[in-house]
């Protein structure tokens, strides 16, 4: 019985000529850059010109598609990209609505200054729960979370906290005006403002992803053992991931607290955890451009739903959402991946 000898680098030439085609076959081609930069221009396109062509009403659900986008995105960093589940994400939400109602109602505070305030708070309080979730994997931190988002309603119910909180009646939110004269009614600037918030987030997603921290944040997911193997800090890493995701929740729930005008504990029920859960898969878990395919399906689809049959728009959601998950396993963002590389190659 003999051992194959060590191969040396003067080798090397010799059995990379000997290697099988399958060995030396070139990784599968990705989407043209220039098909890329073509489609982000044109969505840029059509977004700012979308709010002067369309009703007040039409303005609000784009904005509000973006407002979910952005929670949803945040819950992407956590589960797609640190493989972390969270049923909870409603809690954070409502953190940052509240955060912006109170200080606006009780401090006198302008919305503009809530926004960054809310994304804090909201850090720490993922942050700090990020800890004890360190005990917890898979479907038992899922539990967990869960448990925090059936418990938030009543919380923010409770006597004490009534005076601040508003209890059941909930907080009225006055909406900013356009400002520099601009000729933009409220709706319209919300829109551009939501925008312009959200265009920033996901490019410190994509930087976040790409960076040395995301890379980590990625191993973590991987194979949790061989990154503690490598010196990663997983507790670390683990809890400011929480908390990075929990900003980016709160600082949706502070949007829409200003664009729907309004909050109230039934607002950030557990349905609406569920909902940005729902829209992760939907949009594609562990994209970044996955999160604006989400938000897009949980403003229209239920509003389809109801248009097919008012008195069985469930049912007709619940059916909605099995065919997209049967024609979409990867998610949106995974079948135009697909759509793109077929022809991308078929032209080639």
């Amino acid at each position: 019985m003999t051992m194959d000898r060590t191969i040396s680098p003067a080798d090397a030439p010799e059995k990379a000529r000997t290697a099988t085609p399958a060995a030396t076959a070139k990784p599968a081609a990705a989407i043209p850059v220039a098909w890329q930069r073509a489609a982000l221009i044109a969505g840029l396109v059509v977004a700012i010109a979308l709010p002067f062509m369309v009703k007040n009403f039409t303005i609000f659900q784009f904005t509000t598609v973006m407002i979910y986008a952005i929670a949803i995105l945040g819950l992407s960093l956590l589960t797609g990209f640190n493989g972390q589940f969270s049923l909870g994400h409603s809690t954070f939400v409502a953190i940052g609505a509240y955060t912006t109602a109170i200080l606006m109602e009780f401090a006198g505070f302008g919305f503009y200054w809530t926004l960054p305030l809310s994304g804090i708070i909201c850090f720490l309080f993922g942050f700090l729960f990020g800890f004890p979730a360190l005990r917890l994997e898979s479907i038992y931190l899922a539990l967990a979370t869960f448990a925090l988002a059936v418990a938030t309603p009543q919380v923010l119910k409770l006597s004490p906290l009534e005076h601040w909180t508003g209890g059941v009646q909930g907080l009225i939110v006055f909406k900013p005006e356009a400002p520099f004269g601009l000729p933009l009614n409220g709706d319209q600037w919300m829109y551009f403002v939501t925008l312009a918030i959200g265009l920033f987030l996901a490019v410190c997603a994509v930087n976040l992803v790409n960076s040395r921290t995301g890379r980590a944040m990625k191993a973590i997911r991987d194979n949790p053992i061989a990154a503690r193997a490598m010196g990663i800090n997983i507790a670390l890493y683990k809890t400011t991931t929480f908390g990075i995701s929990a900003a980016y929740a709160g600082i949706a729930g502070s949007l829409s607290a200003v664009v729907v005008q309004f909050v109230a504990p039934d607002s950030f029920t557990f349905v609406l955890a569920i909902g940005l859960f729902v829209g992760l898969v939907i949009g594609g878990v562990g994209t970044i451009a996955g999160a604006l395919f989400g938000g897009l399906f949980l403003v229209f689809v239920p509003n389809i739903a109801e248009e097919v049959s008012k008195g069985l728009a469930g049912a007709v959601y619940g059916v909605i959402l099995l065919l997209v998950i049967y024609l979409m396993p990867t998610g949106a963002v995974g079948l135009i991946k697909t759509a793109a590389l077929k022809l991308a190659t078929r032209r080639r």
